[in-house]
């Protein structure tokens, strides 16, 4: 029973933190465009990735196009 007293204050105080944390989130803006970060994922970003290209002066380029890779003719 004497757990009431210090759990019944503590649920209060922890609900004002809540409805304290949740109206600066709605003043602050955080629930105003609802639909844009859904729809960002939808959008594709076609620039190549320049870090899979092969480096100009490696050896593939270097051989001749009628060599197979034995070397030979």
């Amino acid at each position: 029973m004497e757990s009431l007293f210090l759990l019944i204050p503590l649920a209060i105080l922890i609900a004002f933190i809540i409805a304290a944390l949740f109206f600066w989130a709605v003043k602050s803006g955080q629930f105003d465009d609802m639909k844009g970060p859904a729809h960002s994922i939808l959008m594709d970003d076609d620039s190549p990735d320049l870090s899979l290209e092969p480096d100009s002066g490696s050896e593939l380029d270097e051989q001749d196009p009628k060599e197979d890779k034995n070397g030979t003719v």
